[in-house]
């Protein structure tokens, strides 16, 4: 059986690359073993996105790396 982990209290943070004034981008939040929940820092009490800690691990490496063009697929 899955757990949700409680998202009530967690501690939010923003990339060290965006603004830190600015409320236009994705905070995570930490200590959550296995999973990486993800939300809007426009709309902090709308909820949160829960992905597990391999798949964000994996978009962050595409992001960051070459393999990631920045285009889109031209399939719909």
């Amino acid at each position: 059986m899955n757990t949700i982990p409680d998202l009530v209290e967690p501690v939010w943070r923003k990339s060290s690359y965006s603004d830190g004034g600015a409320n236009n981008c994705v905070e995570i939040a930490d200590s959550f073993p296995g999973a990486v929940p993800v939300r809007d820092s426009k709309n902090p009490t709308g909820g949160a996105l829960l992905f597990p800690a391999a798949a964000w691990s994996a978009f962050i490496t595409t992001v960051k790396g070459d393999a990631w063009t920045g285009e889109r697929s031209s399939r719909r």
